[in-house]
């Protein structure tokens, strides 16, 4: 052991995201050793209380979708999409490395994935979009296979559970909601509370894995399967640096500090900076009223770690993160409630967002990062969702679940606004009334007509694949008519952050020469996102995170040993 050392590994990785786990894991399975530190004590980072979908282009599963999709068909919806500010030479590498990631992890690891057969990119009307196979999610999976880990994974947003612990998908809450309205959903709904009441009787959650959390958890069994060193409550100090490169990290943990030899070289993949204040106001606008939905732990450490080494931050991007409007929900304890209202109700026909003045300011069938953009672009901070109680007994807004008997505790809360009539909601929202009944009024003459010449709600096939297919003549357009009259406030929030450090196609962090630093690596939201701050498609984040994540992996097999053997 060398002196300057406590312990010495091959390569140690920082975050426990899909990024961090991808390239933990792919080096393992190059016969490295691999130590993995998470300061939080959870597993799983921002990917296991996401959605999980992963976008990669040209994917093994597309076709079986019925998507024959190409690598150039890519390529030009992304330069449509990114203009000048599409890097070709990451893009490249992406695009050749998704689908061979995608390969590797289902015949070497536990991780599986399914496609989607009907997922349209987010500007489907840009050169090269596809209609779906592009979007993949990670199979379901069963939390029990995890054994004493199951308690390591980081649990799903308590928002996107239902009865205190059990993830449900959209299948899932259209058969609870309507489990009464036929056999099918009467059994589908029997065997999701079946099986849940077993799982509490050994966890304090269900076991019944979903979205981000069944991908999180398939990736924490593949790194134990390949022999990954995982040290939670284990938090990144500084990177050591010897010859010119980094060789090593000083941790933080429960054996104190300690000194940290990396023969190959280290990984940052900590999260981005969406709970660093002091970034967020440097990066992003109207930061003072800001709301992000990735963990607290996510304080910009591993940026850090790669700007004090000569590391360069990328700060020309179209924005510094991935946006979503956000409700926030305030209990008598004082805490605070999230909702990021992502694809369940602003799609839905019989809505419409409306700024403080009372007016229209976007199509809210858009994505989750394309409105948040227009409410930075037209000041609409913050903006409220409006609806009557039919949409609300149908499809639910935010907290308020689709099909709930009475929505008052939420109206007491504050959470949502109620009105008799429209004059008296705009009372309660505090917008006059003469624009919030005229923004009403086109919502109802667009719903009559199939048309929203005003904003163009349910004009893509993106609109409508989030919309009610049942609904005519347009899946997103309907009235607002029925009393009383509800509206929730949103805030410009975050999933992740997109400006990061400066990588080439191997995913090694350059320096502000363009240069790499040798032995320093990153991916994952430390690594500046390759999609600039665009949002091209569902899964954007976590396609590239494993991509990036794997390609390192590679890349540090092939590394010299820095330090003896």
């Amino acid at each position: 052991m060398s002196e300057s050392f406590d312990e010495i590994r091959d390569v140690v990785v920082v975050g426990s995201g899909a990024g961090g786990m991808s390239a933990a894991i792919t080096a393992a399975k190059a016969g490295l050793d691999v130590l993995l530190i998470e300061k939080s004590e959870y597993v799983g980072g921002s990917t296991a209380v996401s959605g999980g979908a992963m976008w990669v282009p040209e994917n093994p599963h597309a076709a079986k979708a019925g998507h024959a999709d190409t690598r150039e068909a890519a390529m030009t919806y992304l330069e449509a999409v990114l203009g000048n500010r599409l890097r070709p030479d990451l893009m490249r590498a992406f695009l050749d490395n998704g689908p061979e990631m995608v390969r590797f992890f289902e015949r070497e690891t536990a991780l599986k994935f399914e496609a989607r057969a009907y997922s349209p990119d987010y500007q489907p009307e840009q050169p090269g979009a596809s209609r779906g196979g592009r979007t993949i999610d990670p199979a379901p999976y069963d939390g029990n296979e995890l054994r004493a880990d199951f308690a390591l994974l980081r649990p799903p947003l308590k928002e996107f559970t239902v009865l205190g612990g059990m993830m449900v998908n959209r299948k899932d809450i259209d058969a609870l909601v309507g489990r009464f309205r036929s056999l099918a959903n009467f059994r589908h709904s029997a065997k999701l509370l079946i099986q849940y009441g077993l799982d509490r009787l050994r966890h304090p959650r269900g076991a019944r894995l979903l979205m981000g959390n069944a991908l999180a958890g398939r990736l924490l069994k593949s790194a134990r399967l390949a022999g990954v060193d995982l040290r939670t409550r284990t938090a990144a100090g500084s990177l050591i640096e010897q010859h010119g490169a980094v060789t090593g990290l000083v941790v933080k943990g429960a054996q104190g500090e300690r000194r940290i030899g990396a023969r190959r070289g280290v990984v940052l993949a900590s999260g981005g900076f969406p709970a660093n204040a002091a970034m967020r106001r440097e990066h992003m606008p109207h930061a003072e009223v800001h709301r992000s939905m990735a963990p607290v732990t996510d304080t910009g450490d591993g940026i850090a770690l790669g700007l004090s080494v000569g590391g360069a931050l990328r700060d020309d991007n179209i924005g510094a993160a991935f946006w979503t409007p956000v409700s926030v929900l305030k209990k008598p304890d004082g805490s605070e409630v999230q909702f990021p209202h992502l694809i369940l109700d602003r799609a839905k026909p019989g809505l419409i967002a409306v700024d403080g003045k009372g007016n229209r300011f976007v199509n809210e069938a858009t994505s989750y990062h394309g409105f948040v953009e227009a409410m930075h672009a037209g000041g609409a901070v913050p903006a409220f969702l409006v609806c009557d109680s039919a949409f609300l007994r149908k499809y639910g807004l935010g907290l308020v679940h689709p099909g709930l008997k009475t929505p008052k505790a939420f109206v007491e809360a504050g959470y949502l606004f109620e009105g008799d009539s429209i004059a008296a909601l705009a009372g309660r929202i505090g917008v006059p009334m003469p624009a919030l009944a005229a923004a009403v009024a086109g919502m109802n003459e667009a719903a009559r007509s199939g048309e929203d010449a005003a904003f163009g709600k349910g004009s893509s096939e993106y609109n409508r694949y989030l919309g009610d297919p049942n609904n005519k003549p347009n899946a997103c357009l309907g009235p607002i008519e029925t009393s009383p009259f509800y509206a929730v406030k949103v805030w410009p929030g975050d999933i992740g952050t997109a400006t990061g450090l400066t990588c080439d196609p191997q995913a090694r962090v350059l320096g502000r020469d363009e240069r790499p630093v040798p032995g320093l690596y990153a991916t994952g939201n430390d690594m500046n996102s390759i999609m600039a701050g665009a949002y091209p498609g569902a899964g954007i984040t976590l396609g590239p995170a494993l991509t990036f994540g794997f390609i390192a992996g590679r890349a540090l097999a092939a590394e010299p040993d820095r330090l003896p053997r």
